[in-house]
């Protein structure tokens, strides 16, 4: 069993900022918290979207990405909505758990930019094999980076 250090988390968060910096302000009067809910609803729904389009378009119609030299044939199971988080701006994160052909669980991490209507995966990185995580992540001065697991 390894201990993380306090520094490390599994998954990046927003910076620590009150909501009007990390929320756009692009209705007067609605309530921040409601806004904050329908934009995780459409970055998720946008997400579940890109995956089945992807895949739809594969031979296979599995979401392919590459791995340590190899092409992980993927089936999504389950979208983490709990661990949605926007990154400031039109950015946002999401961790999905995908089952491979090889009959592994893969925990995927996707970074997004996010317009009105539009949805682009900008990163995708293998975070946890089977639940043992490959990397943590640190924030450092406001931005999130990659660590090792120690």
């Amino acid at each position: 069993m390894a201990v993380l250090p306090l520094f490390a988390q599994e998954h990046p968060r927003a910076p620590q900022q009150s909501q009007s910096q990390q929320l756009p302000q692009t209705r007067t009067g609605a309530p921040q918290a409601a806004m904050t809910e329908a934009t995780m609803s459409d970055v998720s729904d946008g997400l579940k979207k890109f995956i089945s389009g992807y895949a739809a378009k594969s031979a296979d119609k599995k979401f392919h990405m590459p791995y340590q030299r190899k092409d992980l044939a993927l089936d999504l199971i389950k979208v983490h909505d709990d661990r949605f988080s926007s990154l400031g701006g039109d950015k946002y994160f999401a961790c999905v758990d995908m089952k491979g052909s090889d009959g592994k669980i893969y925990d995927i991490d996707f970074f997004m930019a996010v317009q009105p209507g539009k949805l682009t995966v900008t990163q995708t990185s293998v975070h946890k094999i089977n639940g043992k995580p490959l990397y943590n992540w640190k924030e450092d001065k406001g931005v999130w980076k990659k660590v090792p697991v120690s």
